[in-house]
């Protein structure tokens, strides 16, 4: 668990690599909470809590030592849909910073020792409309526009007082441009993970010119991708780097495919922690797992590094 006396992520990751952990949902769903809904993991905010700490806990004990909290689908109008009000919901995505907290707690108590940090997951539009759109971006909306729908998410979880803030998923340079502009002044680090094509976002524009984007940045710590395969992420990285100079966040899905209308996944799995040392010499310095990953993935990679 983080302290006074703790080094801050931003520290950690200069001084070498970090493990992250792997996917929240799946490690739901492996418990056998259902989450067929739209508003996915996030509803287990509400309805059942000391599930998502368990969850953060299995990480936590499988070696993993960043925590992304349950809010990548959480956002006012997702609840509203359910009839959720705005002071309840601004609650609730605190509340997914209080439980991963809570799991470093417990997992302190239970012997481990290393530095525990949070991450609060800011997912991105197209995460809401619960359509598989985040893996397409170009949703029609001005960057003003989507910095608007961010903000006050954005400004609700920062003041949770989490380690830093998630920006993950990203599949537009448009709306990275708009998450960019929502965190400034906020005073929490932040880092920003896109969704990838091989060497393009999802939304087609080349990694070159999204990651620029992160370049002169303050409240940026990291760079990189996240749910894409695990074949892109070794090229993506190294741009990552090169173009930024910052360290590269890295946590690819298993290698399966999201069927979105059959709400399922298809496919080989083709994650390995085999890939870990080839990632570490591109750049990539916090290294984990998204969809498909669960705490056996994890605890082969804090093997690895």
């Amino acid at each position: 668990m983080t302290s006074d006396t703790s080094p801050s992520l931003a520290d950690a990751l200069t001084a070498g690599t970090v493990v992250l952990d792997g996917g929240m949902s799946n490690q739901l769903e492996s418990a056998g909470h259902d989450l067929s809904d739209e508003l996915w993991s996030a509803r287990l905010l509400a309805e059942r809590p000391e599930a998502v700490t368990d969850a953060h806990l299995a990480y936590f004990l499988a070696g993993a030592s960043v925590a992304i909290t349950a809010s990548y689908q959480a956002t006012f109008e997702g609840f509203a849909k359910r009839g959720t009000g705005r002071e309840e919901t601004a609650r609730l995505l605190a509340r997914s910073v209080e439980l991963a907290r809570a799991a470093a707690r417990q997992a302190a108590q239970k012997g481990v020792e290393r530095p525990l940090w949070v991450a609060a997951s800011v997912g991105p539009y197209g995460a809401m409309l619960a359509d598989g759109s985040e893996y397409r971006g170009r949703y029609g909306l001005s960057v003003a526009e989507l910095e608007r729908f961010h903000r006050p998410r954005i400004e609700v979880l920062a003041a949770a007082a989490p380690d830093v803030l998630a920006l993950e998923t990203v599949p537009d340079a448009d709306e990275a441009a708009a998450l960019l502009r929502a965190v400034r002044g906020l005073g929490v680090p932040v880092w920003l993970s896109y969704t990838v094509d091989g060497p393009r976002t999802r939304a087609g524009q080349p990694l070159e010119e999204a990651f620029a984007l992160a370049a002169g940045v303050d409240e940026v710590i990291a760079v990189g991708v996240n749910c894409c395969a695990p074949q892109d992420v070794g090229p993506a990285a190294g741009i990552a780097a090169r173009v930024t100079g910052r360290p590269v966040v890295v946590y690819p899905n298993s290698g399966e495919g999201w069927d979105a209308r059959a709400r399922a996944w298809r496919g080989r799995t083709t994650f390995g922690a085999a890939q870990v040392t080839a990632w570490r010499e591109a750049g990539a310095r916090l290294i984990g797992g998204c969809c498909r990953v669960g705490p056996e993935g994890i605890a082969a990679i804090a093997r690895t590094v």
